[in-house]
């Protein structure tokens, strides 16, 4: 145990002087005294147990007084040490919020799952930085990278598409990517890009952004969602909103470049299941286990202290008050 104020302990010297003040007026009586012709209606057989208990209050209150003083000097342990294993792993999650992401191929649909089970991705890798980027016909960082799970966890939450113009910049989604996460010093760095269509719009080519992160040794892991042939997708008709089979397009020839090139892989998603079997395959790639070197714990105690400070105040004014009928 040591100290962070350890000059506040001079202030012991206080409850030291009372110590000595209370022996040379209580032991020695040195204090006010009036003369009697006779003692003899106050003399007893021998010292009681009360005389000795009366000087209680005043211990309780000594050792309350040293126990605070301790308190504020703040006493702390650091006798224990732990080793801590990380990940090491730097990941931006890349969505796609396309409109074509609200077809319902999946339960309850394309985009809800994919955030569902990013979420749990998330959960399930406590130790690594994660950051979540969107796209449609733009994109933006929706969460730059952190370690703060609560607040990654809310903002995919808030993911959601009609937020950016529509269409499909994949090449946009994977630079901005790239850019938030190329200056990392992390062990391994990934992008694991999630699509459901074809690249239509963006300033930058998917082959462009995958040279990119390939000069920066990034490797991206590359999804496409959706279903084999059609899937159900909601259309706004003056009649109110009906669910029509639209054809899935999906540009699985440039997910496999992207893929290849970095030295991820691509992997195809056609239903919850099969996303969820995808982020598990990925979590079981991605482990590269760096150990961080041993740092002291350190643990507060000045609450103890302070406890017992008071525990011995209150057992004071109860004697005082209760036993020996003494006002406050």
């Amino acid at each position: 145990m040591f100290f962070e104020y350890p000059s506040l302990l001079w202030l012991l010297v206080i409850p030291a002087l009372l110590v000595v003040r209370y022996v040379l007026v209580e032991i020695f009586g040195l204090r006010p005294h009036f003369r009697a012709s006779t003692i003899v209606p106050w003399r007893v057989s021998g010292p009681s147990a009360m005389s000795f208990l009366r000087h209680v209050p005043f211990i309780l209150e000594i050792a309350a007084l040293c126990l605070i003083i301790v308190a504020i000097a703040r006493p702390r342990s650091s006798e224990q040490f732990d080793r801590i294993d990380t990940e090491g792993i730097d990941i931006v999650l890349t969505m796609d919020v396309s409109t074509s992401m609200l077809a319902r191929d999946f339960s309850p649909d394309r985009i809800s799952a994919a955030k569902d089970i990013a979420i749990e991705f998330i959960s399930q890798r406590p130790s690594d930085r994660m950051g979540i980027v969107v796209f449609a016909g733009e994109s933006y960082t929706q969460c730059p990278l952190t370690t703060d799970r609560a607040t990654l966890i809310n903002l995919m939450k808030e993911v959601q598409t009609d937020l950016i113009e529509d269409g499909t910049a994949i090449g946009n989604g994977l630079a901005t990517a790239v850019a938030r996460i190329k200056d990392s010093d992390a062990k391994s760095r990934v992008v694991i890009l999630l699509t459901d269509g074809v690249n239509n719009r963006g300033e930058i080519t998917p082959q462009t952004a995958a040279e990119i992160a390939e000069t920066y040794g990034i490797r991206v892991y590359t999804i496409g969602v959706g279903a084999n042939g059609t899937a159900p997708y909601p259309v706004m008709t003056p009649w109110g909103v009906e669910v029509q089979d639209v054809k899935v397009e999906i540009d699985e020839d440039l997910l496999k470049d992207i893929a290849e090139r970095t030295g991820g892989r691509y992997f195809r998603a056609t239903d919850n299941t099969k996303l969820m079997e995808i982020y598990g395959e990925i979590n079981r790639l991605e482990k590269t286990k760096t150990t961080v070197d041993s740092f002291p714990v350190y643990k507060e105690l000045f609450l103890k202290y302070g406890l017992w400070a008071l525990a011995c105040l209150l057992l004071a004014f109860i004697l005082d008050v209760i036993v020996f009928r003494r006002l406050p």
